[in-house]
């Protein structure tokens, strides 16, 4: 099974103050806390469990093998037909596909079917070429990218640069340990394409969490409810991008700042730009972008979209998310 491309992985009402938290602290996952960043929050479960499935394979492993395939994209489609998140051949799936979720259906574009499948394909594999000499893991490996086949043919990886490559850049991401400091660039990225995604959804007062746009709540100072709007506001979007990246951020932009660290150098895409004339005032975040532009859910009445980074006068500073202190509050 060949992989695809990875994914690459850049007016002011008083917005974003709705109470609450979400979700749990992501070092708390038994996934590495690299990875775990790196996961978005829905697979996380099914990639701690697929990488259960036998000894050969662990929840890092899973984890750096979607990365590789297809950038956790469930919809991914590479030249050679390989589909899905975890990028089976139509062949393959046909003999190892898995009805994991018990609908009735194994769809290799649903996660909680591919997900546990490559769990279960990769044990096959290991069983298939643990005669082979060399290291188990980059074999097993090998086999997933060109077939058992090839990896006995050569007894061991084969000479493809494509394969050898791969093996190369999954042994690296699942060996990855945090450095416990801020977004990585990767996690930035991540952040950034989702949140271009979401690129005019509706403004919603208190809209917006971990699963996308949503209904919000009533009412903003200015009287704005977004009871019947499914969209979001400012940190709802934050929340959401960043959810994506594997990042539990709180709710608000003023909670969103306090677990930043303010940025001093370079900005880089995916760093939030924070509006207000102190911590405790800040009013309004978004998410930067690259040449002094910003993605934002400005105010009711408009759609998330790109702004100058200069769309409010008071522009208080800029901060990268750290993830250990991404919690609930």
């Amino acid at each position: 099974m060949r992989a695809s491309t990875p994914a690459t992985v850049g007016i002011g009402a008083t917005v974003c103050v709705v109470a609450g938290a979400y979700l749990l602290a992501v070092s708390e996952s038994p996934v590495s806390a690299a990875l775990s960043l790196m996961v978005p929050t829905q697979y996380q479960r099914l990639v701690e469990d697929a990488g259960r499935t036998c000894p050969e394979v662990n929840p890092n492993l899973i984890a750096a093998l979607l990365k590789q395939e297809s950038g956790f994209n469930p919809d991914a489609t590479s030249p050679v037909g390989a589909q899905g998140i975890a990028q089976f051949m139509p062949s393959t799936w046909e003999s190892h596909g898995v009805d994991g979720n018990g609908d009735g259906r194994r769809d290799v574009r649903d996660p909680e079917d591919a997900i546990p499948a490559a769990g279960k394909y990769l044990c096959t594999l290991a069983k298939e070429v643990e005669d082979v000499p060399g290291d188990k893991q980059s074999n097993m490996l090998a086999a997933y990218n060109a077939g058992s086949g090839a990896v006995k043919k050569y007894g061991g990886v084969p000479p493809y640069k494509e394969t050898q490559n791969y093996v190369r850049n999954i042994n690296a991401s699942a060996s990855q340990t945090d450095s416990g400091q801020t977004a990585t660039t990767t996690q930035a990225g991540i952040a950034v394409e989702s949140a271009k995604r979401m690129l005019g959804k509706p403004y919603s007062w208190g809209g917006g969490n971990a699963q996308g746009p949503s209904t919000g709540i009533c009412c903003s100072p200015n009287g704005s409810s977004g009871e019947r709007t499914v969209g979001f506001d400012c940190s709802g979007l934050v929340l959401y991008a960043y959810a994506q990246a594997g990042i539990n951020m709180p709710r608000t932009a003023a909670e969103q700042y306090r677990v930043s660290e303010p940025v001093t150098g370079k900005f880089r895409p995916g760093d939030l730009v924070f509006y207000g004339s102190s911590p405790s005032t800040i009013h309004h975040v978004a998410i930067y972008v690259g040449g002094g532009w910003i993605i934002e859910a400005p105010r009711p009445g408009a759609n998330v979209r790109y702004s100058p980074m200069d769309t409010m006068p008071d522009l208080y500073g800029v901060a990268r998310p750290v993830p250990d202190h991404s919690k609930e509050i």
